[in-house]
């Protein structure tokens, strides 16, 4: 149960914690033709596909139910950017299509005709994220079972991106941002270690440090945000496909780190922080 003030909870709502992670990622709002690029966190229209696709939702329906939630990312592990070159041709010789539609759903011809198109994808490679979408809790209930047997195939921003398990961290009474400010990290085991040496390494230590909390970044969907992000789906119908903007805010995060026994309860909040000399890294 929550320890919240019960005011900054809405009546009848919860919180779905879900990890997103896996070897890539791709979570594209610009993304037309041959050019694929990525953002740096799962966006709110990636996310809502991938609960739609969990619940059987064909892109031609409605998503008025779906559209309400309010999601909050947690950048838990950033991961790497990877550039992916390639060329598509058809192996009968024929032109290529381009990626816009004709009134009957086909693909429209190239013009002029091309045979070989160049394209690049972008990807975000070993990231980790936690994503909470906050919303009435039967609908969360239902959502939560459909994520954890999904009637398509679940992808993270695009097909070829497969989650690892698990991906439902189960719901929770808090709100949005006491929900993310509370789980556990859900980095790799490799990355929390590299961390802890890495922190060591900077206090002068020739072991690694492993704190109880770290610090995250974070961004919430809020209505007071001062950012506008347009990622909001309005309808993934091939004809009709929209999307609109939504208000937002960055934030950190002083998060669990999970270690079993952290060295330094202080860590990342604290008086420790409080005399950083960004010289110290040169031996001054």
């Amino acid at each position: 149960m929550s320890h919240l003030p019960s005011a900054l909870i809405r009546p009848g709502e919860a919180v779905l914690l879900l990890r997103l992670a896996g070897p890539l990622q791709s979570w594209g709002t610009r993304s037309v033709f041959n050019r694929r690029e990525t953002n740096a966190e799962p966006t709110k229209s990636g996310v809502i596909g991938l609960l739609a696709a969990a619940c059987g939702v064909d892109r031609q329906d409605s998503l008025s139910e779906l559209l309400p939630l309010r999601l909050g990312i947690r950048v838990d592990q950033p991961g790497t950017l990877l550039r992916d070159y390639h060329t598509v041709s058809d192996y009968r010789g024929r032109p290529l299509p381009q990626a816009g539609v004709n009134a009957k759903g086909m693909q429209k011809p190239t013009s002029p005709v091309k045979h070989t198109h160049v394209t690049t994808r972008y990807y975000l490679q070993d990231a980790v994220f936690l994503a909470a979408v906050a919303g009435p809790s039967a609908l969360l209930s239902t959502l939560d079972e459909a994520v954890r047997a999904p009637a398509y195939p679940l992808a993270l921003g695009r097909r070829s991106c497969p989650p690892t398990q698990p991906m439902s961290l189960g719901m929770r009474e808090q709100t949005l941002e006491e929900s993310l400010r509370e789980e556990p990290w859900q980095s790799s085991r490799r990355a929390r270690e590299q961390h802890a040496t890495q922190l060591g390494r900077e206090r002068g230590l020739d072991h690694p440090l492993y704190p109880s909390r770290i610090d995250r970044s974070a961004t919430l969907e809020d209505t007071d945000g001062d950012d506008v992000l347009h990622d909001a789906p309005v309808s993934f119908d091939p004809h009709t496909r929209s999307f609109t903007s939504r208000r937002v805010r960055h934030t950190w995060l002083n998060i669990p780190t999970g270690f079993p026994r952290p060295d330094d309860e202080s860590i990342g909040g604290t008086p420790d922080d409080a005399g950083h000399d960004p010289f110290a890294l040169l031996g001054w």
